[in-house]
């Protein structure tokens, strides 16, 4: 029989969702280990993934030139392997651990092979933990993959917004989009810097019944108090000095369509008074005007502040925050959806060298204009300015090496690189198999400290600073990556999410609300990790060996 979740071209269907015990959504599909592609010498093979179902059938997977076969997401045609020459034809060997990581045994293949930066030798043991953020694997210095777990479920139907990616993070943001998109109620966009808010916010216009209306964006942050009234309501002929004419405001601008307030929690505190009345009586007072408008408008907020915090320290208006957040939309960071890295850097590539006419520095070629390495360090790192920082830096690559091919100049990345560690160490040798020209050598990376170095107060500390993740705590404490789950272990009643019994959610849940957030605190683990925990429990298997 064919598999029930796919309809009759072999497309998988979106897996059914439900709402546990605790009050949390959880998906029907368990995520399974998968390779995703952040770099290959044909471009065109960036974002295709693999399943290796032999780890989730407790075999063994094989890595090569040969196999397995990589296909983009959704997709009915057959699968092709990494057919890179330089490619040993003898795997690399991915075993199933017992505690649900994978370990990677090199065997008899010969060629390089380094995971999140470190050498492996012989093997190399990823934990359970370290696969839900994803670890770089590094093919003889060539091609750059992501071993992670992967949403078995492709979601071909929804439109794709000009969202870059194809992650369960940036999929489940598509079909919110399209859940909200034709309602009038207000959507407040959330998430860090960089994230990709007023690009969410344009698809939430383009995708409702008034795309053909305006649509007016302003930063709130940028409203002077004095002005702020005239700029968002209008101001009447002779209501100040120099109003020679009758100024519509940004409301009356985007009559019929939609007005976009960027940063609304940098909103001053006199205007936010002013926006508050507006929201509340859908009326508008022009600046000098005795008469009030009413206008048509579908109002979307953004914001990456601390809202909450800014309203117990009286920054903020709760009121105000009722008003926008009829909807709320977050944003994954892009540490969370590291699997469209290559996609997203591939894309600002493309666009900075279609910009400069350099387009055919992407065209298929033994010897690549970027060097796989490079690459590979970048999609390990942090990106603590998220899309955004990622577009700039592929922005600088473009322009640096404008004239070069290949790319030779990488001082900037280097400097990108080398932020989150005082010191560096010197570059390594070019080994004789790269295609970097001799006579310069890759960024080197940062320096790490010992891991035998750090207090365990320290590690806690990091720990908590950062939610419990794994990944970037080991990159704010300057360890490698593979470090940081040894620390854990080694800290007196810091526990595995996977470790955590029903009764153990369920007390932290009436403890501390139903966020997601707040019990994963509570428990001291990452919400990812707690988030796979449940769909275990749910899923009625326990996870624990």
């Amino acid at each position: 029989m064919g598999d029930p979740r796919c309809d009759a071209d072999g497309t998988r269907t979106q897996a059914p969702t439900h709402v546990d015990s605790a009050g949390w959504r959880i998906s029907a599909e368990v995520r399974v280990h998968g390779l995703t592609i952040l770099y290959h010498p044909d471009l065109e093979r960036v974002g295709d993934r693999t399943m290796l179902e032999g780890l989730d059938a407790g075999r063994h997977s094989e890595l090569s030139r040969q196999t397995p076969e990589f296909a983009h997401p959704g997709s009915s045609s057959g699968g092709r392997p990494l057919a890179d020459v330089r490619l040993s034809r003898t795997p690399v060997l991915l075993r199933a651990a017992e505690d649900g990581g994978v370990l990677v045994e090199r065997g008899k293949n010969r060629a390089p092979l380094t995971i999140d930066g470190s050498d492996v030798d012989r093997q190399f043991a990823v934990s359970a933990e370290a696969l839900d953020d994803g670890v770089v694997l590094l093919l003889a210095d060539r091609i750059a993959l992501l071993l992670h777990r992967l949403d078995p479920v492709a979601d071909t139907r929804t439109p794709r917004f000009e969202l870059v990616g194809d992650s369960p993070a940036i999929a489940q943001l598509r079909r919110d989009i399209v859940q909200v998109a034709d309602l009038r109620v207000p959507i407040l966009l959330r998430g860090e810097s960089g994230t990709g808010k007023e690009l969410a916010a344009q698809a939430i216009h383009d995708a409702s019944p008034r795309r053909s209306g305006p649509y007016v964006a302003v930063n709130m942050a940028a409203l002077p108090p004095s002005l702020a009234a005239a700029e968002l309501f209008g101001a009447e002929r002779g209501a100040f000095t120099g109003a020679d004419r009758r100024r519509p405001g940004h409301f009356e601008q985007a009559h019929g369509g939609t007005l976009f307030l960027d940063e609304v929690g940098e909103t001053p505190p006199e205007v936010q008074a002013l926006l508050l009345r507006t929201l509340e009586t859908g009326e508008v007072r022009p600046v000098g005007g005795g008469r009030t408008l009413t206008p048509d408008v579908r109002i979307l907020s953004a914001t990456d502040a601390d809202l909450e915090a800014a309203i117990e320290t009286d920054r903020f208006r709760a009121p105000l925050l009722h008003r926008l957040s009829g909807y709320v939309l977050r944003l994954p960071p892009l540490r969370q959806r590291r699997e469209d890295f290559g996609r997203l850097f591939h894309h600002f590539l493309r666009r900075e060298l279609e910009a400069v006419g350099q387009i055919h520095r992407l065209a298929p070629h033994s010897r690549p204009w970027l060097p796989a390495p490079l690459v590979a360090r970048l999609a390990a790192w942090s990106w603590p300015g998220n899309v955004r920082q990622l577009a700039n830096v592929a922005r600088q690559l473009v322009i640096a090496n404008r004239h070069a091919d290949p790319a030779t100049r990488f001082d900037e990345v280097e400097t990108l690189l080398g932020a989150e560690a005082p010191h560096t160490t010197a570059p390594p040798t070019v080994p004789q198999h790269s295609t970097v020209p001799q006579h310069r050598a890759l960024p080197a990376p940062p320096a790490r400290k010992r891991a035998s170095e750090l207090r365990e107060e320290e590690v806690l500390t990091a720990l908590r600073a950062h939610d419990f993740r794994p990944a970037a705590t080991a990159d704010a404490l300057g360890i490698p990556r593979s470090s940081i789950y040894d620390l854990m272990k080694r800290i007196p009643g810091l526990r595995k999410a996977s470790e955590l019994t029903r009764e153990e959610i369920d007390e932290a849940h009436a403890r501390v609300g139903p966020s997601l957030e707040a019990v994963a605190a509570a428990l001291e683990v990452s919400q990812r990790a707690l988030r796979r925990r449940l769909g275990q429990l749910e899923s009625g298997r326990d996870g624990r060996s």
